[in-house]
């Protein structure tokens, strides 16, 4: 896999903690829907939540977990691919970035829109 150009890189770096605050924001939306469904035992609501953070932790560690430049691309990928990033803020990457961004989420997204570990 390539590296990401330099500029590119830069942008991403800037922009990693707005996707995170997202995605964060999201679990956390989720997280108290769950918290407040009354139809179900707290115990039960305690084990979603806790299934639920298992899970998008896992998320969160295919978009940010271990990004240095040889890993940028597939973390941008996994940021575009959740919905993490808006179209202005990803139409600033350079053509070539877009352009295998969009290749690797084309090519390994599943129906949850989540990248598959291949």
């Amino acid at each position: 896999m390539r590296q990401i150009k330099e500029s590119d890189w830069k942008l991403l770096r800037q922009l990693k903690s707005t996707a995170l605050e997202r995605l964060c924001k999201r679990i956390l939306t989720e997280a108290e829907r769950v918290c407040s469904a009354d139809s179900k035992t707290f115990h039960e609501r305690y084990l979603q939540v806790y299934q639920l953070i298992y899970d998008r932790d896992k998320d969160i560690g295919r978009a940010f977990n271990d990004l240095r430049r040889s890993t940028a691309l597939s973390r941008l990928a996994s940021m575009r691919a959740q919905g993490l990033l808006t179209d202005e803020e990803f139409s600033r990457f350079s053509e070539e970035t877009r352009g295998v961004v969009s290749l690797l989420t084309s090519s390994r997204t599943d129906a949850s829109g989540i990248i598959r570990a291949d």
